[in-house]
């Protein structure tokens, strides 16, 4: 997977402290089911993840890969941590 974020300008309205997520599955990953399977395991993956590491006033993009279909789910957890972990090192 990928991870891009962006750091949201100063907004004084109600999401101006909150993280905000997209997720992007195309074709490439496979037909419409095992594209929507990746997505419901992404937004379980962001659930869990996104509250521990996170930023507030940031949006942030996952695109995913076709080898999601096929990993454990813990491992895309941990991708995901780690993926963030680097995001924000720079920052």
């Amino acid at each position: 997977m990928i991870l891009a974020a962006r750091a949201r300008r100063a907004a004084s309205g109600a999401d101006a402290d909150v993280s905000r997520f997209g997720l992007t599955v195309t074709k490439r990953v496979g037909n419409a089911v095992q594209r929507n399977r990746v997505k419901r395991r992404l937004r379980e993956a962001v659930r869990m993840t996104g509250a521990e590491h996170a930023r507030a006033g940031y949006d942030y993009v996952v695109i995913a890969r076709d080898a999601l279909l096929d990993a454990p789910f813990g491992e895309i957890v941990g991708e995901l941590q780690e993926a963030m972990q680097r995001v924000h090192a720079s920052s």
